[in-house]
């Protein structure tokens, strides 16, 4: 199959249907949105919906890993390809470039349809514009009618890609939905198999459309799926009086380079400046811009609990040395900071009063707040936030605190390592092309 009729399989009538689709990311009533703990939870779910898929599967993820876990998706995806149902497959060229080879082999001769966004496997590659920008959702949508959000990678969860096998499995988290938000996660999952299959080959794309009988209605088919759902201004609307939802009621939200560029991070400030009792934040790379950490100083002055579980065991350490370059100004501010440590924490998930919680693929860092294609389910149920809050109860619970009193690099020391981490987040972003202050 070709890249031009990879791309214009959607029917005149399904663009049009998408088309005129509401593109808002705002909150919608009548969902079923289950919590789901690490892959243990979530893989058997996942293969066994895409077991019975009857018409389409759409998959993105940042690392598609060649372990028991990523070869038994493999598996469930190839046999529904092979029962007739559309099968698109995304993956980051950074994230999974050492598994490429394996899932372009496991794919050949096959109707699964495998798309790499921003692939660098040549070194020029890395002079293209925008290559620091990385596909890092985590999405999964089955006819339409079944989907899956969070932070986890296909990759076992006792696996770490860069210092192999663990005893306990990685803290992470995901969401299984039903309902009228997965509307919203099939878009954004079809826009960015899109994007990266034309990246492949636009010229050809290109050329048929100059070919096509019908010019327009082509283009309007390609220009809708290469469209994100539109990230309507949720802390906006907190302002208008609030019409009751039936339970679940949630929001996807996306940020991408176009149009949502900050839309998880408004979101997240917008519940915090709105918290009234608790906010707990789990997050392994913490790294947050002033608007962000002013909100939970503020908090914390008047009297929220506020309370950051972060990595205790290191996997990047200049992403550890990040966050705790931050520690002595949340201290000092009332803001309690706990590290995981029994195993490798990639987590990112919130709850703010045990009623808004959420959990997707954000992680609170300049990387996916300001360049990754990133994405998170905002869920507005107590029940559910209740749900979360006992998680992070649990977590917490084996855990170290840790304290003010204790904490080295104060003086010139600390203040050297703080201007250090800024200017490098700083020289980061500005090579990645961000622009404004963070």
């Amino acid at each position: 199959m070709s890249q031009a009729q990879a791309a214009a399989e959607l029917s005149e009538a399904e663009a049009l249907a998408s088309w005129h689709a509401p593109h808002g990311a705002s909150y919608q009533g009548g969902n079923e949105v289950r919590l789901l703990r690490g892959g243990d939870e979530l893989f058997p779910l996942q293969n066994e919906a895409i077991r019975h898929a009857l018409h389409e599967v759409w998959l993105a993820t940042y690392i598609f890993n060649d372990d028991v876990a990523g070869r038994e998706l493999a598996q469930a995806l190839l046999a529904a390809a092979a029962r007739g149902v559309r099968v698109r497959v995304v993956v980051d060229g950074f994230g999974s470039k050492a598994s490429l080879p394996w899932l372009r082999q496991a794919f050949a001769g096959s109707q699964v349809a495998l798309a790499v966004f921003r692939p660098i496997d040549r070194w020029w590659r890395w002079l293209q514009p925008g290559q620091l920008r990385r596909l890092h959702q985590k999405l999964c949508v089955i006819d339409g009618l079944q989907g899956f959000v969070g932070g986890i990678n296909i990759v076992d969860d006792r696996i770490d890609i860069n210092k192999g096998p663990t005893d306990q499995p990685r803290l992470d988290f995901a969401v299984g939905l039903r309902g009228p938000i997965v509307q919203g996660v099939a878009q954004a999952a079809r826009a960015v198999w899109t994007r990266a299959w034309l990246g492949r080959d636009f010229g050809e794309e290109l050329r048929a459309l100059v070919r096509s009988p019908e010019p327009v209605a082509r283009l309007r088919r390609l220009a809708q799926r290469l469209r994100m759902p539109r990230g309507a201004s949720l802390w906006r609307r907190s302002a208008e009086p609030e019409s009751p939802q039936p339970p679940v009621c949630a929001a996807f939200v996306l940020r991408d380079n176009l149009r949502q560029r900050r839309t998880i991070e408004r979101a997240y400030i917008e519940a915090i400046r709105g918290a009234r009792q608790q906010v707990d934040l789990v997050t392994p790379y913490f790294y947050p811009g002033q608007a962000f950490r002013r909100a939970l100083r503020d908090a914390a002055r008047r009297g929220v609990t506020v309370r950051l579980l972060l990595q205790g065991k290191l996997d990047y350490r200049i992403a550890g040395l990040a966050a705790q370059a931050l520690y002595a100004e949340l201290l000092g501010h009332g803001v309690q900071i706990f590290e995981y440590t029994p195993a490798y924490l990639h987590a990112k998930v919130g709850v703010v009063d045990q009623a808004w919680a959420t959990v997707g693929s954000s992680n609170i860092d300049p990387l996916s707040l300001l360049l990754n294609l990133e994405a998170n389910v905002i869920v507005r149920d107590a029940p559910f936030a209740q749900t979360v809050a006992t998680q992070f109860a649990a977590a917490l619970a084996v855990s170290r605190q840790v304290e003010l009193k204790t904490l080295g690099g104060s003086g010139l020391a600390g203040m050297l390592r703080r201007a250090l981490v800024a200017w490098g987040a700083y020289v980061y972003l500005r090579v990645a092309g961000a622009t404004g202050r963070y």
